[in-house]
């Protein structure tokens, strides 16, 4: 899905107003149009009992003038709310604010916070709430009169239409500006922005409906891409029919290094992610004491000891062993129960440099690098971090408050000092690649916060690296199938309480 920022959708309008000769209020004719023939097709129910337009200043709150005209000749119940002095507005705003005021339309003003007390008694007494009161240009918090207003809008219990974002948001980011409004329904402009899909954004954007409103389909590919909306239209561009005589030679080798002492079950479930995403074959390469138990435990995969030291982690003795056991394989995976100790410490480290082949770092390897990441610019081949917002904060020397107020851009800097293509993990995981460019990703739930879903995630990538996919298209296409599977497990098993072992074995039906 074509996904961008603000500034981006900004020079779209001004081109096609400016240099094509659109007028905008061609533009806001459509937007408004699109957004009235939305609410009438998924909202009647509640649309029968009336609708409060509450305007803002500027164009958002000329398409809510757009959405009132349309919904009034309907035959709908029609009140505007604007939140600043009519004589405010101006252009092609004030054209739609005179059109409603031709026809009747209730318009009232409230202009502080006494007016808003006064008039937020028809957000509870009306079926719907339109938010028209910013859009995409949003540039400071909201405070005063509009952040109380978004509170009661919120506070009612009329389900909330949002013109173009949800007021509140950021376009950018998605983070909330002072308060935000929580829609039920975004219609959106031309493209969707990239606060309606990175997280929190998507919690207040509801269902998301892009309005074509007129835009010519070459001005909105002009831009240069530096975001992706992974969906399942990206996933069908990306992922390729396997060859009918390929065979598991064909398929590649991945080794995952991990499996200390007592963490036995990280190492098997990367494993098994990996054999659930097509591996040829899969090699476990952990401490000699471990090996026993995942051949119990894993029977269609290999296993490799490695030497280990008094703690049943893994000694320094073990790199060169690794090196002799990467000749001829695809790719590989190190951390998931690798441990922390000081051999695994500099194991993970040297590895990060010397691997010869993909690697995919994870868990307890992350956090051996943490001190050192700039070792990743001297990487023999490509490397991907899959980090959770605490492991990213140690990466980064940083907290996890910090990671998650900038999701976006602590993956983008990450990616772009190290060169590794960076998954930053949790809802909406985000996907960064050392040229700037930033994936979203659309599928998971909730059910996924539990033990091994990220060691299992490692493996499904790993496999896909085994495969022949670059990194990049590795790392996206694996995080996108992993949730993707983990949806049909919640609707298998239940929203929550599914294993990551059960999420995984959900993924050959997506390859179908």
């Amino acid at each position: 899905m074509l996904l961008v920022d603000a500034k981006t959708m900004q020079a779209m309008d001004a081109r096609t107003i400016e240099e094509i000769g659109i007028p905008g209020l061609i533009l806001m004719e459509n937007a408004g149009l699109g957004c009235a023939r939305i609410i009438m097709e998924e909202m009647a129910q509640p649309l029968e009992k009336g609708v409060v337009v509450v305007a803002g200043p500027g164009n958002n709150g000329g398409d809510g003038f757009v959405i009132a005209r349309h919904l009034f000749q309907a035959g709908k119940k029609v009140k505007v709310v604007s939140l600043c002095g009519l004589e405010k507005f101006k252009g092609d705003a004030l054209v739609n604010l005179k059109a409603c005021q031709g026809l009747g339309i209730d318009v009232d003003v409230a202009m502080d916070e006494e007016a808003v007390e006064r008039v937020a008694q028809s957000f509870s007494q009306t079926g719907l709430v339109v938010d028209a009161i910013f859009g995409t240009g949003l540039s400071r918090p909201l405070e005063g009169r509009f952040k109380r207003v978004v509170e009661l809008i919120n506070a009612a219990e009329a389900p909330v239409f949002s013109v173009d974002i949800a007021s509140g948001l950021s376009a950018d980011s998605g983070q909330v500006m002072g308060a935000a409004i929580r829609a039920d329904i975004t219609g959106t402009m031309a493209a969707a922005k990239v606060g309606h899909v990175n997280w929190p954004g998507i919690l207040y954007t509801g269902r998301l409906h892009v309005i074509d409103i007129g835009i010519p389909s070459f001005v909105l590919e002009e831009p240069k891409r530096v975001y992706e909306y992974f969906d399942k239209e990206a996933f069908l561009q990306l992922f390729r029919p396997r060859p009918r005589d390929g065979h598991k030679g064909t398929f590649g080798h991945v080794v995952i290094f991990g499996g200390s002492r007592g963490k036995i079950g990280a190492a098997c479930l990367a494993a098994h992610g990996a054999l659930r995403a097509g591996a040829g074959l899969v090699t476990v390469a952990s401490v000699r004491s471990s090996q026993f138990v995942i051949s119990q435990k894993l029977t269609e995969a290999m296993t490799e000891g490695l030497p280990e030291n008094p703690d049943g982690q893994i000694s320094l003795d073990a790199f060169d062993v690794a090196m002799e056991l990467l000749e001829g394989k695809r790719a590989a995976c190190i951390g998931p129960g690798l441990g922390l100790g000081n051999d695994a410490v500099v194991f993970s480290q040297r590895m990060a440099v010397h691997c010869p082949v993909p690697l995919v770092m994870d868990a307890d390897a992350l956090t051996g690098i943490s001190q050192c990441t700039e070792v990743l610019r001297e990487a023999k081949a490509p490397r991907i971090l899959t980090p959770h917002p605490g492991e990213m904060a140690r990466l980064l020397g940083s907290s996890v408050k910090e990671v998650q107020q900038d999701r976006i851009g602590v993956a983008r800097s990450l990616a772009t000092d190290t060169g590794a293509v960076v998954v930053l993990k949790g809802m909406s995981t985000v996907i960064a690649t050392k040229d700037g460019f930033i994936t979203i990703n659309s599928s998971g739930n909730d059910g996924m916060g539990t033990g091994g879903m990220g060691d299992t995630l490692t493996g499904i990538i790993g496999a896909l690296l085994a495969q022949g996919y670059e990194p990049w298209d590795a790392a996206r296409l694996g995080v996108y199938v992993h949730g993707k599977a983990a949806d049909l497990a919640a609707r298998v098993k239940g929203p929550f309480g599914y294993t990551a072992r059960e999420a995984a074995d959900q993924l050959p039906r997506l390859w179908a």
